[in-house]
């Protein structure tokens, strides 16, 4: 008996014929359609069209009429989050500056920070990001916080490396214009509230030497808005375009493109 004909009868054998259709069943399994439904897909990059307007005073209450061309854009929660707020934003540009408006609802202002440049992401925070020129790990960060303190920075991130840079002359035509609202009470730390919103103008002055500023009609960046907030020790997260751990996976950013 030569090896085709050995081979033929053992797969002729109830049990070899099992052994066979199990390997079959286990390859099967490996190249079909299983195993690629179990991959995470890479969540898809968001983008939004930002109008142009006129320069206008900001309140901190966003009820300039240049704010009617813009829509709000919400913010996501992201993973672990402890509470059932909301949060958006809106963006508008003009030819000195990018207006940035914040919304979210809350119960308390977690907030007693009461100086510029500290470290606010560790109290309730609202932040956007901008990269501007693409060809460079430079970004704008600019926070500001329930109370009305900001922290806005440059940032090089360099091979994860990243660390802020504070504005250098930080005065006049390069300074920020900011104001914040809250809904019911003024806000205090601690204070029991609906909500709060910010406002502010961030002038192309202050992004200087940033590449690829000031932005002209289909100029496009990359960028991000979040959240954060500490009611009750306990915190969540917001994000525009869904990052890693970090806020600063600035690869990770969506687009802005400006009309």
């Amino acid at each position: 008996m030569n090896d085709c004909e050995k081979r033929s009868v053992l797969c002729e054998t109830p049990l070899m014929g099992w052994l066979l259709s199990l390997l079959g069943c286990l390859l099967a399994f490996e190249s079909g359609p299983g195993l690629h439904a179990a991959e995470k897909t890479p969540p898809k990059k968001p983008t939004i069209h930002v109008l142009q307007c006129e320069d206008f005073e900001v309140t901190g209450r966003g009820d300039a009429a240049q704010w009617k061309k813009s829509e709000w854009v919400a913010l996501e929660k992201r993973a672990n989050a402890k509470h059932d707020y909301g949060a958006r934003f809106k963006m508008l540009y003009s030819p000195k500056g990018v207006y940035v408006l914040f919304d979210g609802t809350d119960k308390i202002l977690t907030a007693t920070m009461t100086e510029d440049f500290l470290d606010l992401w560790n109290e309730d925070v609202f932040e956007c990001f901008f990269w501007t020129d693409e060809r460079h790990p430079i970004y704008f960060e600019y926070e500001i916080s329930p109370l009305g303190y900001e922290l806005p920075i440059i940032i090089p991130n360099l091979d994860g490396k990243f660390l802020g840079w504070r504005p250098w002359h930080y005065e006049g035509d390069r300074k920020t214009r900011k104001a914040v609202t809250s809904y019911g009470l003024p806000q205090t730390p601690k204070t029991e509230v609906a909500g709060w919103r910010a406002e502010v103008f961030i002038p192309y002055q202050l992004l200087e030497p940033l590449g690829n500023v000031p932005p002209k009609p289909g100029t496009h960046w990359r960028a991000n808005f979040y959240r954060v907030d500490y009611d009750d020790k306990k915190a969540t997260e917001w994000d525009w375009a869904r990052v890693g751990r970090s806020f600063h996976d600035y690869r990770s950013f969506g687009t802005i493109i400006f009309d």
